[in-house]
């Protein structure tokens, strides 16, 4: 009987750690994706280091788990006492260090508000300058996304680096203009009507909403996924102890 618990509790203990290699793979999946994607979203928030900072944690934790996945396997169905403490405290450790990165998510959330946007954007915007990557990257998300602003075309009333350059003749930057179709490579339906702030030409729906609505159901889904990760160590710490205790 203990030796069929035994059996049992191995290959429970290989599937949860199958789990939490497939996790892993999510993970640094995310991560290599924030910090090559050709949108230009890791410089979206370039100006703040933590932003950058979490995505290189991501970044590792998906290795790490990967790894650590791969490891538990080999660990369950070898039956190594050794290999199964060091997985034991090793994923003790990950856990730790990812409810920490939770916790300081929660208090440093304002970080993402439409107010801290807000501010990069009127502060740092130079318009069509290409050679500066903050505004560069606004540009194709404006264009991407067919948004202007954080907010709409408002922002760029209190953009002073903009109207500075812009020597106040301008109301939006041209990537506000609406295109046919929707796209870098789409034509203008009117640039000196767009830029002179009239409605028609130009797209009047904030960044922040458009872009908020468009990853709402992965951001859900990515806090699943989490909670999901969080729970699988969790049960997978227990039956690395169990099955730890049982090997002869």
């Amino acid at each position: 009987m203990e030796g069929d618990c035994l059996s049992c509790m191995k290959y429970l203990m290989f599937v949860f750690n199958f789990f939490i290699f497939l996790g892993g793979a999510c993970l640094l999946g995310i991560g290599i994706w924030v910090m090559v994607d050709p949108t230009g979203f890791r410089e979206i928030v370039a100006a703040n280091p933590l932003l950058i900072t979490g995505a290189y944690i991501l970044l590792a934790m998906g290795g790490l788990l990967f790894l650590l996945g791969f490891l538990g396997c080999c660990g369950a169905v070898r039956e190594n006492k050794c290999l199964l403490l060091f997985f034991f405290l090793l994923i003790l450790i990950i856990f730790l260090a990812e409810l920490s990165a939770a916790i300081l998510a929660f208090i440093f959330r304002e970080n993402l508000t439409r107010e801290f946007f807000t501010k990069e954007l009127t502060k740092h915007y130079q318009g069509n300058n290409d050679t500066d990557v903050f505004s560069a990257t606004w540009n194709s998300v404006m264009i991407t996304f067919g948004c202007c602003g954080v907010n709409g075309p408002e922002d760029f009333k209190f953009a002073s680096v903009f109207r500075l350059l812009t020597l106040d003749s301008d109301e939006v930057p041209e990537a506000c203009c609406r295109r046919e179709p929707q796209s870098r490579d789409g034509v203008l339906l009117s640039r000196e009507e767009c830029l002179l702030g009239r409605e028609l030409f130009l797209n009047k729906q904030g960044c922040y909403t458009v872009i908020l609505n468009a990853f709402e159901t992965y951001v859900y889904l990515a806090g699943a996924l989490a909670i999901g990760v969080l729970a699988i160590e969790l049960f997978a710490m227990i039956f690395a102890m169990c099955l730890f205790r049982g090997i002869q």
